[in-house]
C-alpha cells in the first residue's frame, strides 16, 4: 500500500535536527525509515544563514536534492556556486560528491527535496573536521581519523 504524506497540509509535522548546534534544519521525512528499503526522502528547510551538515562525503549511499525555493550556497570539490529554485543537484558517492549546502537569505528559508538510496552500514567522512561517522540500524556514531587503531 502507498505512504501518502500530505506535506501541504497545516497538520503538517516538521521536526528540528536537535543533536547539533552549529547545523539547523527542519524535515518532514517523505519515506519514513521503518519502511524505507532502499530509497529515502525528506523536505528538508534551512533556516537563513545556516547549513544543514557539515562538508560530507557518503561511501554507500548516493544523493540528490532538488531546490524548491530560496537559494543556497553549495559547496563541492570544484569550490563553491549558487544554487536556486529548479535547479537538480546528484551527489555520487566518494570524495567527488562532498558537499555541504548554505542557505545564502538573510530572511527566508531555502527549501529542497533531499532524495537518497539507503543502505546500512554507511560510512561518511567529514574533510574539514578529519572525522568518520559510522552509521547503521540503531547505530551513530563518530570518531576523529587520527584516533584508528591497527586492529
Amino acid at each position: 500500500m502507498p505512504i501518502i504524506r500530505h506535506t501541504n497540509s497545516p497538520d503538517a509535522v516538521w521536526t528540528r535536527r536537535p543533536d547539533h548546534e552549529v547545523y539547523d534544519f527542519d524535515k518532514i521525512e517523505l519515506t519514513p525509515r521503518p519502511d524505507a528499503k532502499g530509497c529515502y526522502a525528506n523536505l528538508i528547510k534551512l533556516p537563513p544563514k545556516k547549513a544543514g551538515f557539515p562538508y560530507h562525503y557518503h561511501t554507500i549511499n548516493e544523493e540528490c536534492f532538488f531546490i524548491l525555493n530560496g537559494r543556497g550556497l553549495l559547496r563541492t570539490p570544484e569550490g563553491e556556486q549558487e544554487v536556486a529554485a529548479g535547479d537538480s543537484i546528484f551527489f555520487p558517492t566518494g570524495e567527488t560528491g562532498a558537499h555541504q549546502l548554505t542557505n545564502l537569505s538573510e530572511t527566508e528559508p531555502l527549501l529542497y527535496l533531499d532524495f537518497d538510496t539507503f543502505h546500512y552500514p554507511e560510512v561518511c567522512f567529514y574533510p574539514d573536521t578529519q572525522k568518520v561517522g559510522i552509521f547503521g540500524e540503531n547505530m551513530k556514531q563518530v570518531y576523529y581519523l587520527k584516533d584508528q587503531t591497527k586492529y
